[in-house]
């Protein structure tokens, strides 16, 4: 598992990457109607999911966890449909969706932390950005009335923080390449 995890570094800091330019587009238009906000959470999470599936499959050999894996990204990429087939939905489901979702990715990242707190240093980072994700959906859960501006804040924040975490994972990961001969 740890071979595929350094060989594919680039894919926590592409899935960074997008989240980061989806939050900032999110705080730079904050006037968006809330079909426009669901068409950009969509394109995120169909993204994030198109490329689990890619390190899920590439690392196949390695990780016998790898179908659970794979499983999320097809979720991830079910839940960016969803969005695209029905942009005029509610601020409800639009909730609903969002937090299904990052329980999901912050389960997700925690537990392969726990797997991989004996292989590499610096996992702590993954168990930052599950905690960051589970948090996020706490937060939508508790609160879902909030306004359309609030819901953007909120997503938007959550998508810088969770894309900066998951650049430094990636380039923690490129950095094992350097160290320990693949």
């Amino acid at each position: 598992m740890i071979e595929a995890l350094k060989r594919y570094w680039w894919i926590p800091v592409i899935r960074g990457i997008s989240g980061i330019v989806f939050g900032i587009i999110a705080f730079a238009y904050p006037g968006l109607a809330l079909a426009t906000l669901v068409l950009l959470f969509g394109a995120w999470v169909l993204i994030d999911g198109v490329f689990r599936i890619v390190g899920a499959t590439a690392g196949r050999a390695s990780d016998p966890d790898w179908g659970f894996h794979l499983m999320i990204g097809i979720l991830g990429i079910v839940v960016g449909i969803l969005t695209f087939r029905a942009p005029g939905m509610t601020a409800l489901a639009l909730i609903i969706y969002v937090a299904a979702w990052a329980l999901m990715i912050g389960a997700a990242e925690i537990a392969l932390a726990v797997k991989l707190r004996r292989e590499i240093k610096g996992e702590w980072f993954l168990i930052l950005m599950g905690l960051a994700s589970i948090i996020f959906a706490v937060l939508l859960l508790l609160n879902p009335g909030p306004g359309a501006l609030a819901l953007l804040w909120l997503i938007a924040s959550y998508a810088i923080v969770f894309g900066v975490l998951a650049i430094f994972f990636g380039f923690r990961l490129r950095s094992l390449r350097t160290l320990v001969p693949t």
